[in-house]
């Protein structure tokens, strides 16, 4: 029978040594060893900690086999070592500011419940840093059902509203529900169907004579400027409205601009003009 042929190659110095195999890990079995000696321990011990057999430690220590990753963290926080000391590959010191140096040394005093506590907190930080770089989103309400002046304060329509998710821009911040223009006796400012932002009375100041603003009579709702005889259009073609005794006109609130189509955050389902007739201004 032919022998079979071993497979040989030279070690340094020109002795024939056989091939190592393949799983041989001696580099970090050798910094396992190095840094458990270190820290005084028994391998038996730095296996109890990390939740592993002594005759894995020992594997690990002879090149035999390489600690699984999950285990990492919690062998470098047993041997109080960095993954940089375990892999041979710590950053150079100039690569860290002194802070970050310090923060690294007091992480690596804690126990390993602070620890943890530790990293949660960053994550939470980190998260929350994140949503600070999202785009602000407002809610303002879009009121899309007619309005009657019944018994009571007919301002008080915020149920009758739906959901509207504009971006958060210098006028939109500045309103707090949008109306729908019908009609053309505030052109050139307001175009028939243009969408107006709104800042509800009696939270904005009290309107002043020659600003804009919404409002309620019997039971139409007009945009129209407020004036010390009555509400006047843009338009010349349209007389001023002026009531009498005994009419009772209640004001919604500043008109502040038109809405932008863009400022409307699309991808929410809510933010679409509902497919009813909305509550028109009339002009």
């Amino acid at each position: 029978m032919a022998r079979r042929k071993i497979d040989r190659t030279f070690a340094p110095g020109g002795a024939p040594a056989e091939r190592k195999a393949a799983f041989s890990f001696p580099a970090i079995g050798s910094r396992i060893r190095f840094y458990r000696e270190k820290a005084g321990k028994e391998q038996k011990q730095l296996a109890a900690e990390i939740g592993v057999t002594g005759n894995a430690v020992s594997n690990w220590e002879n090149g035999r086999s390489r600690p699984d990753l999950a285990l990492i963290p919690a062998l470098c926080r047993a041997l109080d070592i960095s993954f940089g000391d375990l892999f041979g590959t710590e950053v150079s010191a100039p690569l860290r500011t002194a802070a970050e140096n310090r923060l690294l040394e007091q992480y690596r005093r804690l126990t390993p419940g602070h620890q943890a506590a530790l990293e949660q907190l960053a994550e939470a930080l980190l998260g929350a840093q994140a949503e600070e770089k999202t785009p602000n989103i407002r809610r303002l309400i879009h009121f899309g059902k007619s309005l009657s002046a019944g018994p009571g304060d007919p301002t008080e329509f915020d149920e009758q509203g739906t959901p509207l998710y504009l971006y958060a821009t210098r006028q939109t911040e500045k309103a707090d529900c949008v109306f729908t223009v019908n009609g053309d006796s505030m052109e050139p400012a307001f175009h028939n169907g243009d969408a107006v932002l709104i800042s509800r009375i009696p939270d904005a100041p009290a309107l002043q004579y020659g600003e804009v603003g919404a409002f309620i009579a019997g039971n139409e709702t007009y945009i129209k400027v407020y004036e010390k005889d009555g509400l006047h259009s843009l338009n010349p073609a349209y007389a001023p409205m002026r009531f009498g005794e005994g009419t009772d006109v209640y004001l919604i609130g500043r008109v502040v601009g038109v809405l932008d189509p863009q400022d409307i955050a699309a991808e929410a389902d809510t933010v679409r003009f509902p497919a009813q007739q909305p509550a028109a201004l009339s002009v």
